[in-house]
């Protein structure tokens, strides 16, 4: 089944419900009954390989260790493209379909919270490139950041100025038919509600969540992520969690995955791979593990 934009899965609610949905941010009314989750792998996870300072591996190279994996699909973070041109960008894509891997999503690092208007500007600006980048490539989602406060700022001010440039990012989103998903990743979305309030007054079906199971290190990381969860577009499951006032853990995976599921969540779980082990060695077995989980 092919991975629905948050408009499809508002149509197919709306029809389903025989009565019209409110356009506004709110839980994702899903088809079926039945969740729909695909599994992809971020190059993140091999970012001390692919580090364009001293790169030991290229993005087609990193598309060529997927491809022997269980995956339907490769996460291509925007840092380690080494050229943002057309011709390159159409060579990556190219390179991924013939491995017969989709390109679920790009994420972008930027930071929404910063006051001066120039300085911000440019975030908003990188933002709106790579969306561009990710509809050339056929990705779904670009990944953003909120950001973090800066000194002598208080959050109200900050989720004004994110909420503002987030909706100016979406007008390019809409146009190019991709989901813009912010990122629960500290900051001003350390917490589900914040993340939330900063989601849920924009009115805008190109605008969901990406679900980051290791960025909560909140008293029950697996709660918060089950409330956030039934407004992600897409989800990075990590192989780690730090509850609050505690040390690194091995993650449950398995509860992780219940949580989608019991969310009838739609669309790619990219394992981003962030701890000591070495990812070639370590990564192979989570996505065995996890294509397990799925089913």
């Amino acid at each position: 089944m092919p991975l629905l934009s948050r408009r499809s899965f508002l149509a197919a609610g709306a029809a389903t419900l025989a009565a019209p949905l409110l356009p506004a941010i709110e839980p994702i009314v899903r088809p079926g009954s039945k969740a729909d989750i695909k599994l992809s792998l971020a190059a993140y996870g091999y970012r001390q390989f692919l580090d364009l300072k001293k790169p030991t591996m290229t993005l087609f190279e990193f598309i060529d260790l997927a491809a022997d994996l269980p995956l339907d699909a490769v996460e291509l973070t925007s840092y380690y493209f080494a050229e943002t041109t057309d011709a390159y960008l159409d060579k990556v894509k190219e390179h991924a379909a013939k491995k017969k891997l989709a390109i679920s999503g790009v994420p972008v690092g930027n930071n929404f919270c910063v006051k001066d208007d120039a300085k911000r500007k440019v975030q908003i600006d990188l933002v709106k490139d790579w969306t561009v980048r990710a509809a050339k490539l056929g990705a779904k989602t670009v990944r953003i950041f909120a950001g973090n406060l800066e000194k002598g700022e208080t959050l109200e001010m900050a989720q004004a100025r994110v909420i503002a440039a987030m909706e100016e990012c979406l007008e390019v989103a809409a146009k190019h038919n991709v989901l813009l998903a912010l990122e629960n990743h500290g900051g001003i979305t350390a917490t589900p509600e914040q993340l939330l309030a900063l989601v849920k007054p924009i009115k805008s079906p190109n605008l969901g969540v990406n679900i980051d199971t290791g960025n909560f290190h909140t008293a029950d990381p697996y709660a918060d992520v089950s409330k956030i969860a039934p407004y992600g577009v897409v989800c990075q499951i990590k192989t780690e969690v730090q509850p609050a006032g505690g040390k690194k853990e091995e993650a449950d995976l398995g509860r992780y995955v219940k949580i989608l599921k019991d969310a009838n969540f739609h669309g790619y779980l990219a394992l981003e791979y962030e701890a000591a082990a070495d990812p070639k060695v370590a990564i192979p077995k989570y996505v065995k593990e996890l294509r397990k989980l799925l089913g």
